[in-house]
């Protein structure tokens, strides 16, 4: 089984798990190989998370691992929240934290349409078609097609 196929299933087994302990599914990242894999799982829900729901989530979600077989080798299981700065992946991410400030990285064919870097910081404005709306100070809206985002994640500013 590949690792991008791999890392699928254990996605929708993580799903599985998120919903009965009525918790989000952030992320799935699979770092390392061999007996050096680390396989992170970020979680979220309304009111944050808990060190309870990231050690149930961890512990259900070993049990349907070690049951499916679906990582070769030795892994480590590491369950935790996805932070102040978490991703944004979906149309409903940006839709949820609308008014926050986010980084939004821009494929290299974008460049030229948010200016001359693939990096753009602003203010989530909203959704719009397939197009996220971005405030940046002192220059129009910048809308942003949902596939010419490489990576996005809020931004925390103290």
């Amino acid at each position: 089984m590949s690792r991008q196929l791999s890392v699928a299933r254990v996605e929708e087994l993580a799903q599985s798990v998120g919903q009965k302990q009525n918790v989000e599914i952030v992320d799935v990242e699979l770092k390392g190989t061999g007996r050096n894999q680390l396989l992170r799982v970020f979680i979220d829900k309304v009111g944050g998370v808990t060190h309870s729901d990231c050690e149930n989530v961890s512990h259900s979600l070993s049990e349907l691992l070690d049951g499916a077989a679906l990582l070769l080798g030795e892994y480590t299981l590491e369950v935790s929240s996805p932070g102040v700065e978490r991703k944004l992946k979906r149309r409903e991410d940006y839709e949820r934290f609308q008014g926050q400030k986010a980084r939004i990285v821009v494929r290299d064919s974008e460049v030229a349409r948010v200016g001359k870097s693939r990096f753009v910081e602003g203010t989530l404005a909203g959704v719009e078609n397939d197009e996220i709306v971005l405030d940046v100070p002192g220059v129009e809206p910048i809308r942003i097609p949902l596939a010419s985002i490489d990576r996005a994640n809020l931004k925390f500013e103290w």
